[in-house]
C-alpha cells in the first residue's frame, strides 16, 4: 500500500489574489446601444429645450438635400456608434469596415459643398453664412454627451485598439451631435450643410484619435 500523499500547503499569494475577486457582469451590446440611443434622445430633447426643433421637417418644408444630407451623418453615427460597442468586447471576427464605407458617403456632403463653390459666381463669398458658425459650434457641443457615454463603455471593457476606438468615438459622437443639432437648422442649402454639419465630425474625428486613446488603455 502506498503511503497517503502529504497535503499541499496552502499558498498565501493565491489565497491573497482569491480574496479580491469580485463578480463583475457580463456587458451586452444591447446594454451599450440602450445607452447611446437615451444619450442621442437626451441631446434632442436638450436641443428642443434650448433652440426649438424645426417644425418644417414635418410639414414637409424641407429639401431633398437636408433629408439626404442628415440621413448621411446619421448613418455614419450609427455605423460609428455600433463599432465601438462592439470593442468593448473583441473577439475573433469582429469587424470595423462599416465607419469607413460610412464615411466615404458622408464625404459626399463636403464633395458637393466645394463643387458647388467652385461653381458658384461669387466664388469664396459664398461662404459667408451667418448662421455657419452657431451651428459648427451647436454641433461640437451636442456631442459631448454621446461622447461621454461611449468612453464609459469602453472603459468597462477592453478595447484592443485605443487610436482606432477614440477615432470612431470622436466620429460616432459628433456626427450624432450634429444631426440632433440638424433638427432646429432650418438651412438646407448645400454649402452650409455640407461645410458647417460636416465640420464638426472632421474635428471629432481629430480629437478623438489623438486625445482619447489616453483615456480608453486598460
Amino acid at each position: 500500500m502506498t503511503p497517503d500523499r502529504k497535503r499541499a500547503a496552502p499558498n498565501p499569494l493565491i489565497e491573497q489574489m482569491a480574496a479580491d475577486l469580485q463578480p463583475v457582469r457580463a456587458i451586452k451590446f444591447r446594454d451599450g446601444a440602450i445607452l447611446v440611443a437615451l444619450t442621442v434622445m437626451i441631446t434632442v430633447l436638450g436641443v428642443e429645450v434650448f433652440d426649438g426643433l424645426w417644425r418644417g421637417i414635418m410639414n414637409g418644408q424641407a429639401s431633398p438635400f437636408f433629408i439626404i444630407g442628415n440621413g448621411l451623418l446619421l448613418i455614419l453615427g450609427v455605423s460609428s456608434a455600433n463599432s465601438v460597442l462592439k470593442m468593448a468586447t473583441p473577439r475573433v471576427g469582429n469587424s470595423h469596415d462599416g465607419p469607413k464605407w460610412a464615411m466615404a458617403m458622408a464625404a459626399v456632403l463636403p464633395l458637393a459643398a466645394f463643387i458647388t463653390l467652385a461653381g458658384h459666381d461669387h466664388g469664396i463669398s459664398a461662404l459667408d453664412d451667418p448662421y455657419g458658425l452657431t451651428c459648427f459650434l451647436s454641433g461640437l457641443i451636442a456631442s459631448i454627451l454621446t461622447a461621454g457615454a461611449l468612453i464609459y463603455w469602453l472603459r468597462k471593457g477592453a478595447p484592443v485598439s485605443p487610436n482606432i476606438a477614440g477615432l470612431h468615438i470622436g466620429v460616432a459622437s459628433t456626427a450624432l451631435g450634429s444631426v440632433a443639432y440638424g433638427l432646429a437648422c432650418p438651412i438646407d442649402g448645400v454649402v452650409h450643410l455640407g461645410l458647417w454639419h460636416a465640420a464638426p465630425v472632421v474635428v471629432g474625428a481629430i480629437i478623438g484619435r489623438y486625445a482619447l486613446p489616453p483615456l480608453l488603455r486598460w
